[in-house]
């Protein structure tokens, strides 16, 4: 039964690490979006779209952690 026990704290522990870091990601990303709509307000196109750039490379990196998750 410990064994089971340890199996699942370090499932925990490794999931928790692994949402840490998540939210650190959505903390940056957060600011992004609220970037992303200064700029859509001034109708800025070519800004908005690099801005968008980021967004996306953030997303990208939440979605492989999540993955993670999922295959622990």
């Amino acid at each position: 039964m410990k064994k089971k026990e340890n199996n699942n704290n370090s499932k925990y522990l490794k999931s928790l690490k692994l949402v840490n870091q998540i939210q650190k990601i959505r903390s940056k990303n957060n600011k992004n979006w609220m970037d992303l709509l200064r700029l859509s307000l001034k109708l800025d196109h070519k800004t908005t779209s690099k801005i968008l750039s980021e967004i996306y490379k953030h997303d990208q990196r939440i979605s492989n952690i999540a993955k993670k998750i999922y295959k622990l």
